[in-house]
C-alpha cells in the first residue's frame, strides 16, 4: 500500500476554469447555489398575467368586477358529450360575489407546440372569452385578433 500526501486545504482547479459554485454564480439561488428554473405552471401563469395585464389596459372599466384564475383541468359531467375539452370557462357570480373567468392550463398547454404558441393561444383564448362576457367580437377587444 502506498501512502499518499497529506491533503491541504486547497481544492485542485480541474481544466483551469476557474472557482465554481455558489459564491460565484449572480442572481436569487436556491440552498444548493444553482439558480432556479421556472416551472411549467409558473411559465404559464407568467403568460396568463400579461395576457390580462394587456387586456386590463384597455377594458379596465368593463372589467374591473372580473376574477381571473387558473385551474390545472375542468371538471366535466358525466353526460359530457362533446369530443373536445373546454380550454375556459365563465362563471357567473352569485350573492354578490365576481364574475370568473376560468383558463384551464393542461388543455391549453396540449394544444401549443412550444413557448411562443403558447403564449399565443394563452392570449387568444382569453380575448374570446373576454369578447363573450362583454357582448362584443373578439376583433372589438383586440383589432390583431385572428381566429384559428
Amino acid at each position: 500500500m502506498v501512502d499518499s500526501p497529506p491533503r491541504s486545504g486547497r481544492r485542485r482547479d480541474r481544466r483551469g476554469r476557474g472557482a465554481r459554485g455558489g459564491a460565484v454564480l449572480p442572481g436569487p439561488l436556491t440552498p444548493r447555489g444553482v439558480p432556479r428554473s421556472r416551472t411549467p405552471r409558473e411559465r404559464f401563469d407568467g403568460f396568463v398575467l400579461e395576457a390580462v395585464t394587456a387586456l386590463e389596459e384597455r377594458w379596465s372599466e368593463e372589467l374591473g368586477a372580473v376574477e381571473f384564475a387558473v385551474e390545472e383541468t375542468p371538471v366535466l359531467p358525466d353526460d359530457w358529450a362533446a369530443s373536445t375539452v373546454p380550454l375556459a370557462s365563465l362563471v357567473e357570480g352569485s350573492r354578490g360575489a365576481a364574475r370568473r373567468l376560468v383558463l384551464y392550463r393542461r388543455p391549453i398547454e396540449l394544444r401549443a407546440d412550444g413557448p411562443a404558441e403558447l403564449g399565443a393561444l394563452v392570449y387568444t383564448v382569453l380575448v374570446e372569452q373576454v369578447a363573450e362576457l362583454l357582448g362584443r367580437t373578439p376583433e372589438e377587444i383586440d383589432p390583431r385578433y385572428e381566429p384559428e
